[in-house]
Formats: structure tokens, sequence, C-alpha cells
């Protein structure tokens, strides 16, 4: 297959995937029979960055691979497609999820000191549900408590690459944690 056949090979699969694709996804799959080296996959999926920088589209890479998406000044009006509304999060599950996100790996124990309240089984429960949180081993403390981290699918929903894509904490927040939980 000529380089032009396989970029629009590779486009196509990235459009039609349905979710991110890492080049190991795009080797083993739509270019298993053509046998390229990640050098060459990466070569590709430049070429098609470029190809689509001055489109209402990018070329974006998350935490699982690459992915096809509409560009963020088009979202309000994109959203208007869909007629059901995005879940709605309670503040309680969003600050559990902020300080998983911040702290990994963290403790049950440790978010309730900081939030100042316990944390409902059911908030831990629906992070999980969504794979956005996980279990990573055990605290070496007496209880041994759980410690939970992020997921990639966490980084994928909201369009991270890494958790360095984060934003930055406000400082006048962080001023307001105990001594003992600040960076």
């Amino acid at each position: 297959m000529s380089k032009p056949n396989l970029v629009k090979l590779v486009e196509a699969a990235l459009f039609v995937a349905g979710r991110p694709l890492s080049v190991k996804d795009l080797q083993t799959t739509v270019l298993a029979e053509v046998g390229l080296a990640r050098t060459q996959v990466n070569m590709i999926l430049d070429e098609l960055s470029q190809r689509y920088q001055d489109s209402a589209i990018e070329l974006a890479e998350t935490a699982s691979g690459y992915q096809f998406r509409a560009r963020q000044e088009y979202a309000p009006y994109l959203s208007m497609l869909w007629a059901e509304k995005a879940p709605k999060f309670s503040r309680a599950m969003l600050e559990t999820l902020t300080l998983i996100a911040y702290r990994q790996p963290i403790t049950r124990g440790e978010i309730e000191a900081i939030r100042g309240v316990a944390v409902s089984s059911h908030i831990i429960g629906v992070l999980k549900e969504r794979n956005w949180i996980r279990s990573v081993g055990h605290k070496e403390i007496p209880g041994r408590p759980t410690l939970f981290a992020t997921t990639s699918e966490f980084l994928d929903y909201f369009g991270l690459k890494d958790l360095s894509d984060l934003p930055e904490l406000d400082q006048t927040l962080l001023e307001k944690l105990p001594q003992d939980f600040q960076t």
C-alpha cells in the first residue's frame, strides 16, 4: 500500500474507532499487514496532525492514544446536537475526584481529613464504575487502607495526555489546607 493510502487508512481508523487508538493499536490492527515501525506510524500521525491544523477538527493525543475531536472553541455550539444533558456531579463527588487526581495515591481517610467530612461509599462506587479511579494498593499503616489513583479513562474523558496536564491549583485554596496535606 502506498504512503498516501496508509495515511488515509489511519485517518479512517481514527474516525471510526470511537475511542483513542495507540500506535500499538494501529500497528496490530489496520496496519498489521503492512508491518510499520513505531517511528513510521508516528510520522503518519504527524502528517495527519498537520493536515488538520487549520480545521475545526484536531488530532489529539490522550493517555490512551490518538483521536480526532472538535476544537474546544466549538464545544458550546456542538453541545446543542445532544438533547441529553451531561450528567451533573455533586460537589462532594467533584471534590473527591479532584483530591484523588491531585494527591494520588491517596486513602479515603486522607480525603476525609482534607474535606472535613466523610466520603460516601456511593461516591467511591460511582467513580470506580465510571472507571475514573482504581485501587492501587494499600498504605502501610494500621488497618492498611486502600490507596486510590486515577485511570487513563479519567485522563481520556477530560482530554488530558497525563497528570501534568491538570490545571494548576489555586494557591489560595492550597493555603487553606492543613500543613500536612500541602504539596
